[in-house]
């Protein structure tokens, strides 16, 4: 029987994908042969990323694909989890010096595919350069495989007993940047800026900021500069990484949710201290061991929930879910710890994650002493980012943009290949007349536990 805690692939669609991609920007080309052997060198040490998907009874489950994986010489989109990428939930791409990985969001969150990502990179080059790097820190071929990695994330956790700590209050009614933009052409677009750490630090330090905290405070004030007048609360998700909250920190799967934070129009004309003091205080309540508990229970309840309902129609109420929007804008900053030995060889670091629940969102990521941000909105207009920069040069931190990108720069996703789905889809069709009823009564029922559960960045 499936666990709560294993893949929920029915939530991924084409119309949402939930994908999730990091990019490398090394000093030399790409050797397409070396980096192949890397990644095929990784299988038995990452056993649960060589998979494929299959239909068992009445779900979507993750088996072992014995297919390569595919490293294509171009940038442009594919298909994860069809033929074109033999099946399986990720892929590699490159040109020139740039490479990235793409992965299907729902099998791992930034804890699981960073690790990844570097051990690919280790193996890479070492090939390429010759050298020996020290192998502290990296999962590597060879090494045996802990319980904490692959078993039940929370074996300890008495999850019936678990209550939140604290319980924000939900605010439906929020500010949201794509009907200000709604006039213009609808078209997403991915900006990547380049921010000096001892800048960013400085500032953080004088004014009672994190990272996280600073760029939701200056997220919200652009969006006060675009629009004055506007009085709505402006809500900013920052992500938790729920597994680290309570002391698991090397277990592959996703258990990353937010934090919603409120910006209230009343507190315009606070300072920028006393802002962060508030929005750390707002973090620091929901950033709580017993609130992580209570989501895990909530995951678990989901898992449950869905299991009864025939995995055509459960598709098609996540399709729905995921177009409920949540917050203005989310954060991420899923980890600053560096790659190591493998430093000194990469000039360019950046997360990206497909989350439709946002207008815009903000992943970064620090190596070198510098931070990459790749700013993803949903929609064409750059006045956003523009007052997001202004904002920032304002308060003394120096942005350089590295690029643009009005393409869809992630990966989509297609089940017609998987042996089964579409048998089942049609021998179910006339049940989906019935969908929209269904939803509306789950989203009535379990609106808050749907929402939290499937929405995380990486």
């Amino acid at each position: 029987m499936k666990n709560y805690y294993d893949p929920m692939l029915f939530a991924s669609s084409p119309e949402h994908p939930c994908t999730t991609e990091i990019t490398a920007v090394l000093h030399e080309d790409i050797d397409e042969e070396l980096f192949r052997e890397a990644v095929e060198s990784l299988r038995d040490r990452f056993p649960y990323f060589y998979v494929r998907p299959a239909i068992e009874e009445n779900d979507l489950v993750v088996v072992p694909n014995s297919l390569p994986i595919t490293v294509r010489n171009t940038w442009e989109p594919t298909l994860l989890m069809s033929r074109e990428v033999n099946y399986h939930t990720m892929a590699f791409k490159y040109e020139g010096a740039a490479v990235a990985i793409e992965m299907c969001h729902l099998i791992t969150d930034g804890a699981g595919l960073i690790p990844y990502f570097k051990s690919v990179l280790f193996c890479y080059l070492s090939r390429k350069t010759g050298e020996t790097f020290d192998p502290k820190g990296f999962k590597l071929p060879g090494q045996e495989i802990s319980e904490a990695e692959i078993g039940d994330p929370f074996p300890g956790l008495d999850l019936e007993s678990a209550k939140p700590f604290y319980k924000k209050k939900t605010i439906l009614n929020f500010y949201q940047l794509k009907k200000r933009f709604k006039a213009k052409e609808k078209k997403e677009k991915a900006f990547y800026l380049k921010i000096p750490e001892e800048g960013l630090v400085r500032v953080c330090k004088e004014n009672d900021g994190t990272p996280n905290v600073l760029f939701a405070v200056l997220l919200a004030r652009a969006v006060r500069r675009l629009d004055p007048e506007s009085r709505k609360t402006i809500l900013c998700a920052v992500a938790i990484n729920h597994k680290a909250m309570l002391g698991n920190y090397d277990n592959y799967r996703p258990f990353s949710d937010t934090a919603v934070i409120d910006f209230q129009k009343a507190h315009e004309s606070d300072d920028l201290t006393r802002t962060c003091t508030i929005v750390r205080g707002q973090l620091m309540l929901q950033a709580q061991p017993e609130n992580s508990a209570a989501y895990i229970k909530q995951v678990k309840e989901a898992s449950q929930t869905m299991g009864y309902i025939p995995l055509p129609v459960r598709t098609e109420i996540m399709k729905k879910i995921l177009n409920i929007p949540r917050a203005t804008f989310g954060v991420s900053y899923p980890g600053s710890q560096g790659y190591g030995p493998l430093d000194p060889y990469i000039k360019e670091l950046y997360y990206q994650a497909e989350a439709p629940v946002y207008d815009v969102l903000v992943e970064t990521a620090c190596l070198n002493h510098t931070f990459f941000l790749v700013l993803t909105q949903k929609f064409a207009s750059e006045d956003f980012v523009k007052a997001f920069i202004e904002e920032l040069t304002e308060v003394g931190i120096p942005v350089e943009v590295t690029g643009k990108d009005n393409r869809r720069m992630l990966s989509g996703v297609r089940f017609d290949d998987v042996p089964g789905l579409k048998h089942l889809s049609e021998s179910i069709k006339e049940g989906l007349s019935d969908v929209d009823k269904m939803a509306e009564e789950m989203l009535s029922n379990a609106e808050t536990l749907l929402r939290k559960v499937f929405s995380a960045p990486l």
